[in-house]
């Protein structure tokens, strides 16, 4: 199907806000792909091309390009399909889940918990954060497009964290999943983390390393961004919030199998709020 025949099949359409430059921009980029596969065609929105765009500061070629690559992957991996029974025994700890609470802005938030990590296998970790990122769209309200991440150090140590893990996180939410993460905080980090960190912005672009929040509980300064952010009656104890409920693997086993018939519904339908995902494996360029 041709873009020019569905121009905004998105949650997110024409935004009358783009400059002149944008728009021709935009319609320039959209001419470049040429035909989207009849199941991707919301990749041809202005809110999606918009958001390739954003990320390489409007650089027609790069957004091109990266588009280009988001529709093979997609095809290729088929991100949508993947079921919640197929990941729920990497997801079974807690270790990363959607929460049932947004922020202030009605963000979805994924919270992250390396302490509970149970796998070392990195296609099987990756699969599930994909399923994780897909459904936090799914649920993104009207004029939403961006989510947050919280993730809680609490009992960690350096054997939960991945170097290769990370570097292939970066590339699948920068590269795949452009302009979708609107904030990352760190909630507790450890003192090993720091080395660590200092290696893993190699990894990010500057925009999306500046997204990257330390909070620490001791520390009433940073402390303001949770309560800037959140609602403390609805966020978690662990962060400071007023919700003592754990992690509850069969009520979020339910959830997620409610949200992947809806997901079903919404690609069949042709009726998706786009964006993009990865392969198991990630391309030799950014090892």
């Amino acid at each position: 199907m041709s873009a020019d025949t569905a121009k905004c099949t998105s949650n997110a359409c024409e935004n009358p806000l783009i400059s002149a430059e944008q728009r021709e921009k935009i319609d320039e980029v959209r001419r470049l792909v040429g035909t989207f596969p009849d199941k991707l065609i919301t990749f041809s929105s202005d809110a999606s091309i918009s958001r390739y765009l954003t990320t390489h500061n409007w650089n027609v070629k790069k957004a091109t390009k990266s588009i280009k690559e988001t529709l093979k992957w997609r095809l290729e991996y088929k991100p949508e399909a993947i079921k919640w029974d197929e990941v729920a025994g990497e997801a079974a700890t807690g270790k990363m889940y959607r929460s049932n609470y947004s922020d202030k802005h009605g963000r979805p938030v994924i919270v992250m918990r390396p302490s509970r990590q149970n796998s070392k296998t990195v296609p099987e970790q990756m699969r599930c954060l994909v399923h994780c990122i897909e459904n936090a769209i799914l649920n993104l309200p009207e004029n939403q497009e961006e989510m947050v991440w919280l993730v809680d150090f609490s009992g960690s140590n350096s054997s939960n964290i991945s170097f290769k893990m990370t570097r292939e996180t970066a590339y699948v939410v920068q590269v795949y999943y452009p302009e979708r993460l609107g904030l990352a905080i760190l909630y507790n980090p450890p003192k090993f983390f720091a080395p660590f960190w200092k290696v893993a912005k190699l990894f990010l672009e500057p925009k999306t390393a500046n997204k990257v929040k330390f909070v620490y509980s001791k520390d009433p300064n940073t402390l303001k961004i949770m309560e800037e952010e959140f609602d403390v009656d609805q966020l978690e104890s662990a962060f400071g919030g007023k919700d003592n409920a754990d992690f509850d693997f069969d009520k979020y086993s339910e959830r997620m199998r409610e949200d992947d018939k809806r997901m079903q519904s919404q690609w069949e339908g042709g009726n998706i709020a786009c964006e993009a995902p990865p392969s198991t494996l990630i391309p030799s360029q950014v090892l």
